[in-house]
């Protein structure tokens, strides 16, 4: 980690306009998460909404993959500041804020994110400043403003409604599409290939392209990052369990497939 507030190479290669790649971890095992820096990702969530993490472990695995280029960031489970405090302070370098409806709420995200004079997050001698041992208070904010990614979810109607103004708001680095919770939005629970669903997607990647922000999106797999990546995505995570599952089907099969061969064979 360089002095103060670490450097940021998701944020810049964004505003260079490059695609960046992520992955999404919920075991709170420093172990798994630096093995996951091997594999080139360019940033990994620890997630908190949906799993067992807290700010406790989310710091022992940001620990693990700051031993690496890789860039820690959190997803929170609401849009609360002593909440998105408490994680932050662990040292992540950017945040995923959920459930984002309005223009309003995504302006609340980026003020619990950001320090004063553009937010109002508690400032201490966190591990996020390095404990206070390298440089100022004041240097540490001006940096940790400048490099700390903001990330708001949109995934439901309400947001896609008001889907402009909430691109639209300043330091929005990233406007990350939830499909599962927008299919449930609509109705469809898990259909993310309902009409309205995609349509709502489409509305969202409309309206990002018109501003600042990058578009972010979930995927399933490789086949849907490039095809979101055709339609404007730059930023595209996916879950480690849509990774390992294929993997280990593919596994067994082609392992018992070969195992029969050979018994037919005998």
């Amino acid at each position: 980690m360089d002095a103060l507030a670490a450097r940021n190479s998701v944020k810049a290669k964004l505003a260079a306009g490059e695609t960046v790649y992520g992955c999404f971890l919920r075991y709170p095992d420093p172990g798994l998460a630096e093995f996951l820096t091997y594999q080139g990702w360019d940033f990994i969530v620890l997630d908190g909404e949906h799993g067992p993490l807290e700010p406790g472990s989310c710091e022992n695995l940001v620990r693990a993959i700051q031993m690496s280029d890789v860039v820690p960031l959190v997803r929170v489970p609401v849009n609360q500041p002593h909440v998105i405090l408490r994680f932050l302070d662990t040292g992540a370098q950017g945040c995923h804020v959920p459930h984002v409806h309005s223009g309003q709420d995504a302006d609340a995200a980026v003020r619990s994110v950001k320090y004063h004079p553009r937010g109002l997050r508690g400032l201490a001698n966190t591990r996020a400043a390095q404990y206070g041992q390298v440089g100022s208070l004041g240097e540490y904010v001006v940096e940790a403003n400048s490099e700390t990614l903001v990330v708001v979810q949109a995934e439901s109607m309400e947001a896609v409604e008001r889907i402009s103004e909430i691109a639209a708001v300043p330091d929005v680095d990233v406007v990350f599409i939830g499909p599962t919770d927008l299919s449930q939005s609509f109705g469809v629970a898990g259909d993310i290939n309902d009409g309205r669903v995609r349509a709502g997607m489409e509305r969202i990647a409309a309206a990002v392209e018109e501003t600042d922000a990058a578009l972010g999106v979930m995927v399933a797999s490789a086949a849907a990052a490039a095809d979101w990546q055709k339609r404007g995505a730059r930023y595209i995570a996916v879950s480690l369990e849509a990774i390992v599952a294929p993997a280990a089907e593919a596994y067994l099969r082609s392992a018992r497939g070969q195992r029969e061969h050979i018994e037919r064979q005998d």
